[in-house]
């Protein structure tokens, strides 16, 4: 199987181009999240806390939601430059969440926009993020290439069946 959004990030990316991929996100991952960031706000932890602020239930970290967009800059080489999220609403342990990126400007120079939707399993909006960073040269993408060319070994998503709109 090919990895797509690899693939067209080794073709070259243009404005409108659109990613689309899904994840769960379970109690186990948040608390991993937790202990990385050293985030441990009773949102996450304590339902009499989520009682009180209005939720169902805990809730995920937002920031791992949003982490979602780095997926697709793995896939393509983009280094980031700056990240603006906005959390529209919350995301409980074990919902899916499908997140989709679409390019909107690249510059000569590799410099380039893009922004996020985030929608979880009750197609609600639950968040956005605007991106700006570098997407790989002409030489990037021939090492990307070969890269793919080697079974992508660094690459634990090479087989990942991706939703691409071009």
């Amino acid at each position: 199987m090919v990895n797509l959004i690899r693939e067209k990030a080794v073709k070259g990316l243009s404005p409108g181009d659109s990613f689309t991929y899904t994840r769960r996100f379970t109690k186990k991952e948040t608390m991993a999240f937790g202990d990385l960031t050293r985030d441990y706000n009773p949102v996450h932890y304590d339902t009499r806390w989520t009682d009180e602020k209005g939720f169902k239930d805990q809730i995920c970290h937002g920031l791992l939601i949003g982490g979602m967009i780095c997926e697709f800059g793995g896939q393509v080489g983009w280094l980031a430059t700056g990240m603006n999220f906005k959390f529209i609403g919350p995301v409980y342990f074990n919902d899916t969440i499908t997140c989709t990126v679409t390019i909107t400007q690249i510059q000569e120079n590799g410099r380039a926009e893009a922004d996020a939707v985030f929608i979880n399993q009750e197609n609600k909006k639950i968040g956005i993020a605007a991106m700006t960073g570098r997407l790989p040269l002409e030489k990037e993408r021939l090492i990307l290439a070969r890269m793919m060319a080697e079974g992508d070994p660094s690459n634990k998503l090479a087989d990942e069946p991706y939703d691409i709109d071009l």
